[in-house]
């Protein structure tokens, strides 16, 4: 059976009874949408790769201190704790959000890159930059919606859940976030391929 297939809560169950290898599964099921969404908030991976480990080390110690009670909604929790982690992190270092990816790997538009055309690879690099750029330039709230949905791809209850919002205003939130992006992209008289 896939990693994918076994439910966070079959694998937190495995491992309270003693399975430590379906902690390791868990990690390596999420590591991607949680590493990512730190990386974007400290745009510094080897921070990022930091946070990670300490998240996890916090989640460790909750859950072995059996103050872990959201068996259905682990990663929402796991998002937040790494969330404010990140927060955290940059207020403490006090530097610009600049918001990146992990090595090109996230792609706003979905746009796939053709490893043997340099030109193309060029161009897609620039017009991330351009995003991230524009991105950067939002407010925080919508920002961070923005992140999570497109970056670390939650769905709006989850992330309603990470910011203590209502779903609506998450909804909300990325609806001004994607119009503000749109006037930025016009003011700046930017051609985005």
């Amino acid at each position: 059976m896939k990693i994918t297939q076994v439910s966070d809560k079959d694998l937190l169950q495995a491992y309270l009874a003693g399975d430590e290898s379906s902690l390791e599964q868990l990690i390596i099921k999420h590591k991607r949408k949680i590493f990512t969404s730190i990386y974007l908030v400290v745009n510094d991976s080897f921070v990022a790769e930091d946070l990670f480990q300490e998240t996890f080390i916090k989640v460790i110690q909750t859950i072995r201190g059996g103050r872990y009670k959201e068996e259905d909604k682990f990663i929402p929790w796991v998002m937040r704790i790494a969330r404010n982690m990140a927060i955290d992190y940059y207020r403490k270092s006090r530097r610009n959000v600049m918001v990146n990816g992990e090595d090109g790997e996230e792609i706003l538009s979905r746009i796939e890159i053709i490893e043997n055309n340099r030109e193309d690879q060029l161009i897609l690099n620039q017009t991330q930059k351009t995003v991230r750029q524009l991105i950067a330039l939002l407010p925080e709230e919508q920002r961070t919606v923005l992140i999570l949905r497109q970056y670390a791809d939650l769905s709006f209850k989850e992330i309603a859940e990470i910011t203590h919002v209502s779903i609506n205003t998450a909804l909300g939130r990325m609806r001004y976030a994607l119009n503000n992006l749109r006037k930025l992209i016009l003011e700046k008289e930017l051609h985005l391929q």
